[in-house]
C-alpha cells in the first residue's frame, strides 16, 4: 500500500524496542519557552547532534476563544561530507491541539504523527516523495 491507501493504527500501543540509547544533555543555550540539548558523547562539535524542544500554552484571546497549545520539537543530526563540508540533516514535529481537546484525543493525534514517520504505508513518501 501507499500514501493514498494509508492505513494507520487508532488507539495502539506504540514503543521503541531494541538499539542504543543516545542520550541528550542540556547545553545551557537559551531557548525561548524551550530546552535545547546535545550529545555530550559526540566529541567533534562540527557534528553533535542536538534536539530543541518548545512548548507555547493556550492563552485566552480577548474575543474570550482561546489560541491552540504548540509543542515543536527538531532533531539536528549533522553529516561531515567526503569534501570536508557539515551539513544538517533534520526532522520537525509541530503539535497544535484545541485546550478544549481531550488528553486522549492528543494522546491519539501523538501517535498518528508517530506512526505517520515508520509506517509501511508511508515509506516510499519518505524515502522517494512518492504521492501515490
Amino acid at each position: 500500500m501507499g500514501l493514498k491507501n494509508m492505513s494507520i493504527s487508532i488507539g495502539g500501543t506504540l514503543a521503541n524496542t531494541g538499539g542504543t540509547a543516545k542520550v541528550f544533555a542540556d547545553d545551557g543555550v537559551t531557548i525561548p519557552n524551550g530546552v535545547h540539548l546535545t550529545v555530550p558523547a559526540t566529541a567533534d562539535f562540527r557534528i553533535r547532534e542536538s534536539a530543541t524542544f518548545r512548548y507555547r500554552p493556550a492563552s485566552l484571546q480577548s474575543d474570550g476563544t482561546y489560541t491552540r497549545q504548540n509543542n515543536s520539537a527538531s532533531i539536528v543530526v549533522p553529516k561531515l561530507l567526503a569534501s570536508g563540508i557539515v551539513v544538517n540533516n533534520v526532522i520537525r514535529v509541530t503539535f497544535d491541539v484545541h485546550p478544549e481537546s481531550t488528553a486522549t484525543e492528543a494522546l491519539d493525534l501523538r501517535k498518528l504523527a508517530a506512526q505517520s514517520l515508520f509506517d509501511s504505508d508511508t515509506d516510499n513518501f519518505w524515502t522517494a516523495g512518492s504521492l501515490t
